[in-house]
């Protein structure tokens, strides 16, 4: 992506909400493939978008700077699986260039962990400092069952390699009930044991997936309450950007998130919009409304249609969302799946 690196942004005016909130924190999916196919974010026999509808790798670039430009300061890469897409390093050192301007705070990936033996160094050398691995077991036989097609060690593997290249690693385990919700203190105590921070995150009623989402919700407050019982949980001040809320954990010294879009939502403080690997923007996880900034972007090789189609987006973005889990709302609350949306 040789014309990006000499690239340089315009300042604009920041993107202010209609609620007053700043919007500072941009997600963006690069691909809704993954080489995983977790129970609870896809269904096994997934039909995945044509590569022609994928935003390229150097329309991604674009269309993040043009966010930078607007004042985002936090920039995270998702998917799917980000680390999957072809050539997905360019990407990655072409945004690092924000990083060397201090027009960009972070950037930083959120992954499965597969691939991170292969990519960490290269991942750090581009300007990341942090990442969040998705990781639900220690169990190898749960493992396998909850990712259908993943292998714990392989993860494991990537996990030391992301360490030993400097990067700090957060845990981001779904609590899932039935499934998970007995080896949390378990996971917890290992995290923190490596050095690791530790978020749990309620799981979400994204996309029809085999089952019913009523057999895997564990509400947060009582994983919190239940770990209570054996830790010392003290609130502290700490945020990274997102949603999470954390308490230091006396025992371990470690810190622990916790993500409630369920039984407490977040979005009071909501600073974050998400766009997806296609260019459709959305506003609010949890509401369908959306733009399309595909379209503008490739409509011409300057930004005035991307900044207006992006300004006007943001003027839509709604106060918080809707999502509801119980036995007589068995559909979910938005027909995307969460891998299409970015993580």
């Amino acid at each position: 992506m040789p014309d990006s690196q000499n690239t340089n942004i315009e300042p604009q005016p920041p993107l202010i909400d209609p609620f007053g909130r700043a919007v500072t924190y941009l997600r963006v999916s690069v691909t809704d493939r993954c080489d995983f196919r977790c129970v609870y974010c896809m269904a096994e026999d997934m039909t995945f978008l044509p590569k022609r509808d994928l935003l390229t790798l150097e329309e991604l670039d674009r269309l993040c700077s043009a966010f930078v430009a607007k004042g985002v300061r936090k920039l995270r890469i998702t998917g799917g699986e980000p680390l999957v897409r072809r050539n997905i390093l360019s990407l990655f050192e072409a945004l690092g260039r924000h990083i060397d301007t201090g027009a960009l705070d972070e950037l930083t990936v959120t992954t499965n962990g597969s691939q991170l033996e292969r990519f960490a160094v290269a991942l750090h050398d581009a300007g990341v400092r942090r990442i969040n691995v998705s990781l639900d077991t220690l169990d190898k036989a749960k493992f396998k069952a909850i990712t259908r097609w993943g292998e714990i060690g392989k993860v494991m593997t990537g996990l030391k390699a992301a360490r030993d290249a400097g990067l700090a690693v957060k845990i981001n385990t779904v609590a899932l009930k039935g499934v998970n919700e007995d080896e949390i203190e378990e996971i917890l105590r290992w995290s923190h044991g490596e050095g690791m921070d530790m978020t749990l995150i309620e799981t979400m009623p994204l996309g029809d997936i085999d089952g019913d989402r009523t057999d895997q919700y564990l509400p947060l407050s009582m994983v919190r309450a239940n770990l209570a019982e054996r830790f010392t949980l003290n609130d502290i001040a700490y945020k990274t950007g997102g949603p999470a809320r954390y308490v230091e954990v006396e025992e371990t010294g470690g810190r622990l998130g916790f993500i409630t879009p369920m039984t407490h939502n977040f979005c009071e403080s909501c600073n974050r919009v998400r766009v997806t690997c296609t260019g459709t923007l959305y506003m609010c996880l949890g509401q369908d409304d959306a733009a399309d900034l595909r379209a503008p972007l490739r409509a011409s090789e300057g930004n005035e249609l991307l900044d207006q189609a992006i300004d006007e987006a943001i003027s839509r973005k709604p106060e918080g969302h809707d999502f509801i889990i119980d036995r007589r709302t068995s559909r979910p609350s938005v027909s995307r799946h969460m891998s299409v949306t970015g993580g």
